[in-house]
């Protein structure tokens, strides 16, 4: 008998092991344009509620470890979209986002906290960098992942994984330089963002 077999098949299952539980980089471009960031302000005047669908970036995401989540999410100021065109033509001109200077807005993670999972769905607060218009913020935001293992294929019928991100958190507008302490009557300072948005890792 091989006594060195046992030893051998040892080292193998730990290798298939460590292959199976090596972290997981997702895609957050989406091809068919469904992810998006809702946004809202409520005023003593107005309320306004928008979208903006430019969103890409790559995550890092280990389902064995998933409080070790490391990456970038960016949205692209161009396509913030307001249903009214004269506060949209606002919402992008110089004052406001200004999307010609400032084309992109954008979260890094740095860590994260209180990390439950629970049936494939991970809560966690995330502390990170956001960047709008030029200035940087660390905050830190509600965070829901959801990780589809091989549920790629129902969604754009490639094989592969799925990572669903949701969150709910509030910036101000004072704090990035978003046409400061004007018109709070009708832009609050503080803007509601939901953003709900899937990435992929084909295989």
């Amino acid at each position: 008998m091989n006594t060195k077999l046992p030893t051998l098949l040892l080292v193998m299952g730990l290798a298939v092991t460590s292959a199976g539980a090596a972290p997981i980089e997702f895609n957050f471009k989406d091809p068919k344009g469904v992810n998006n960031v809702v946004f809202k302000t409520d005023a003593p005047l107005e309320s306004i509620n928008g979208t903006a669908t430019g969103i890409s970036g790559l995550v890092t995401f280990d389902p064995e470890n998933p409080g070790a989540i490391k990456g970038k999410i960016a949205v692209q100021t161009a396509t913030m979209h307001l249903g009214n065109p004269v506060q949209k033509e606002h919402l992008h001109g110089d004052n406001w986002m200004n999307v010609a200077k400032y084309p992109e807005i954008s979260f890094e993670v740095s860590n994260s906290k209180n990390v439950k999972t629970e049936a494939g769905v991970t809560t966690a607060d995330v502390a990170g960098t956001m960047t709008i218009k030029g200035i940087s913020k660390t905050i830190s935001i509600p965070i829901k992942m959801t990780y589809l293992k091989d549920k790629l294929k129902a969604r754009t019928g490639k094989d592969g994984d799925l990572l669903v991100l949701r969150s709910s958190f509030s910036v101000k507008r004072s704090d990035f330089g978003i046409n400061a302490a004007k018109m709070e009557d009708k832009v609050s300072d503080e803007i509601e963002l939901n953003l709900s948005i899937a990435g992929a890792a084909p295989r």
